[in-house]
């Protein structure tokens, strides 16, 4: 008789430390394996860290970016990934079409099911907390405390900006009010969305560390958008 493990989600109370967990269960069991699933094991905890968004359970990442990531051609990310899917890891939630790229989700169950013989290698404990039932749905859905400030949603008129506007709010409102909510939108122009920063220093760090984000969001509310530019107004 097959075991059925605990359902795990990365979300609620303990989302910080269940992240983890569901990284070290990844590594171990890739450090168990032979060197084709060391590999690909390797590869999908890169592609998880660098841009897996745990609230929405959507890794949104073009094949030619998963190549750069992995240091290897789009011919090999598309086997990987078809492996992926085989396992049960990934599970597409959104076809890829013209202009827009498709977009997986993570199949817990099946991660956890996969590496759950490795888990003891870890220690007693992980074993332990990995086995333990997961939460109630009404305890873990109840807030924790947080002193982190909630910023309001963006005011717009419906336009496209706006639009952006709320999927980033969405997805983190502090990182939201800290980066994005005092740019200003131009109207696009040929597929090229211009935002407008109030600082020099502003424009360089979205440039440097946030661009790829507003980028996603950007196609994922204009499809036919290529790409989006950070220029400083200071």
């Amino acid at each position: 008789m097959q075991k059925a493990w605990p359902q795990k989600r990365a979300t609620g109370r303990n989302a910080a430390s269940m992240k983890y967990d569901i990284l070290s269960a990844l590594g171990v069991h890739g450090c168990a394996g032979d060197k084709h699933r060391q590999r690909l094991v390797l590869r999908l905890i890169t592609l998880i860290v660098a841009r897996y968004n745990w609230i929405a359970d959507e890794l949104m990442v073009g094949q030619r970016e998963m190549a750069e990531l992995w240091s290897i051609d789009e011919r090999s990310v598309k086997r990987d990934i078809a492996k992926l899917r085989e396992l049960g890891w990934l599970v597409q939630k959104r076809a890829a079409a013209r202009g827009r790229v498709a977009v997986h989700g993570l199949g817990l169950a099946r991660i956890l099911e996969g590496t759950g013989p490795d888990w003891a290698r870890v220690g007693p404990d992980f074993l332990a907390r990995m086995s333990a039932p997961a939460e109630a749905p009404e305890a873990a859905q109840q807030p924790a405390q947080s002193n982190v400030i909630s910023f309001p949603l963006p005011v717009g008129e419906g336009g496209l900006w706006p639009r952006i506007q709320a999927m980033l709010h969405r997805e983190d409102p502090h990182l939201y009010g800290a980066w994005f909510a005092a740019l200003q939108a131009d109207l696009p122009d040929e597929g090229c969305l211009r935002l407008v920063a109030p600082s020099r220093f502003h424009a360089d760090y979205l440039r440097a560390n946030h661009l790829h984000r507003l980028e996603r969001a950007a196609q994922a509310c204009e499809p036919g958008l290529a790409r989006v530019e950070v220029v400083s107004g200071g």
